[in-house]
C-alpha cells in the first residue's frame, strides 16, 4: 500500500481527494490529513510517508515553505502539489522548492491518481493545465542563442540528468561515490558550457535534450 498524506486546509478539498483516491487509486491509503503546512512539517519529520499531497495556500505556513522544510529533512520525499491557481510562478516555486508534481484542482480527478503514481515511481507530474509551461520554455530559451549539450562530456551528461531529475549535490556526490566538491565543479563547468545559470533552465534544456525525462 502506498501511503500518502493529505494536507489542505480545507476540509471538503481533503475529502474529494480521498474519496478519488478510494475510487480510482489502486494499493492507496490516507495516513493522515493535515490543516497547516507548520503541522505537516511536524508529521513529515516524526512520520516519513511514502506520498505528500500539498496545497500551497495554507495557514501558518504555506504550502511551498513546508516543501522546502521536508526535503531539507528528506531529500527522498515524494511530493505532489495541488494548487487553485495555473501560473507559471506557482509551478516554478513548487518544483524549485522541492515537489515532483503538480495539480490543478479543476483538473479531472484521475490526474491526481496519475500524479501520485508518477511521483511514486521517480518521475515528474505536470497536470494538463500547467503542462503548456514546459514547451513554452523550450521554444523561447533557444532562440536567442544556441545550446549544444554535445559539449559536455558523460559524466557531466549524467550529473545533468541527476540535477534535473532533483536530486541535491550530496545526493549525487553519494551516487558516483564523487566528493561534493568535484560535484560542484562538474554543475559549474555544466552552466559555464551552456551558458545557463538557473536551475529552472538547466531541467528545461536536460528535459528538451533527451538527457532527462518528465
Amino acid at each position: 500500500m502506498k501511503r500518502i498524506v493529505l494536507a489542505d486546509d480545507h476540509a471538503i478539498v481533503r475529502t474529494g481527494v480521498r474519496a478519488v483516491l478510494e475510487r480510482l487509486g489502486k494499493g492507496m491509503e490516507v495516513a493522515a490529513e493535515i490543516e497547516n503546512g507548520k503541522e505537516l512539517v511536524t508529521y513529515a519529520k516524526a512520520h516519513p510517508t511514502d506520498i505528500y499531497v500539498v496545497d500551497i495556500s495554507m495557514p501558518v505556513m504555506n504550502g511551498i515553505e513546508a516543501v522546502e522544510q521536508i526535503i531539507k529533512h528528506n531529500p527522498a520525499a515524494k511530493i505532489v502539489m495541488l494548487s487553485m491557481y495555473d501560473d507559471r510562478m506557482s509551478v516554478e516555486k513548487s518544483l524549485k522548492a522541492g515537489a515532483r508534481g503538480f495539480i490543478v484542482k479543476v483538473c479531472a480527478a484521475d490526474e491526481i491518481v496519475d500524479a501520485i503514481e508518477e511521483v511514486n515511481a521517480g518521475r515528474f507530474y505536470l497536470c494538463s493545465k500547467v503542462s503548456k509551461y514546459i514547451v513554452q520554455g523550450f521554444l523561447g530559451k533557444t532562440t536567442s542563442r544556441k545550446r549544444d549539450g554535445s559539449g559536455l562530456t558523460p559524466k557531466e551528461k549524467e550529473v545533468l540528468q541527476l540535477i534535473a531529475e532533483g536530486y541535491s549535490s550530496k545526493q549525487i556526490a553519494k551516487t558516483f561515490n564523487l566528493s561534493l566538491n568535484t560535484i560542484h565543479v562538474h554543475r559549474n563547468n555544466i552552466m559555464k558550457k551552456l551558458g545557463i545559470h538557473k536551475q529552472t533552465e538547466l531541467v528545461r534544456f536536460a528535459i528538451k535534450e533527451g538527457i532527462a525525462q518528465l
